[in-house]
């Protein structure tokens, strides 16, 4: 099977639109999201403090989006903890949508955390060769 490979330019490209995209939605489209379409981005009981939280620390995470798509190679940990922190939020809020009957998430907000983690992960490029002072001779 052959495999039909992006160049690394263009991913790159598409990786700062991503982080770009991703982060103005955190920073711009949550609020909106948990007002206009509460069953998929809003649990009950209503919790304002929570929300308040969750609000703060998503809009904080996007303003990194955004300084991290001027050189996402830079910001490797960055885009890697918001990859892997969105796929365990992602899969907590799965089992937890079962478990209280709001099934609405399973088409907002999980669902967009998984978007996320893959559309992140996919435009990041593997990791370059590291250096091992461990196997250089020693001077």
């Amino acid at each position: 099977m052959k495999e039909d490979r992006m160049k690394p330019e263009t991913k790159m490209q598409l990786l700062r639109y991503a982080l770009i995209a991703f982060g103005l939605f955190l920073i711009l489209g949550i609020y909106p999201a948990m007002q206009f379409w509460p069953s998929g981005w809003r649990w009950e009981p209503n919790q304002v403090h929570y929300e308040q939280m969750i609000l703060g620390i998503y809009a904080t995470l996007g303003v990194f989006l955004l300084l991290a798509s001027r050189d996402p190679l830079a910001n490797r940990s960055l885009i890697w903890f918001t990859v892997w922190s969105s796929l365990v939020h992602a899969t907590i809020m799965l089992f937890q949508a079962f478990q209280t009957k709001e099934y609405g998430h399973l088409y907002a907000d999980i669902p967009a955390l998984y978007l996320v983690a893959i559309i992140l992960g996919g435009l990041m490029p593997a990791a370059p060769a590291e250096k091992s002072s461990r196997n250089s001779p020693s001077p």
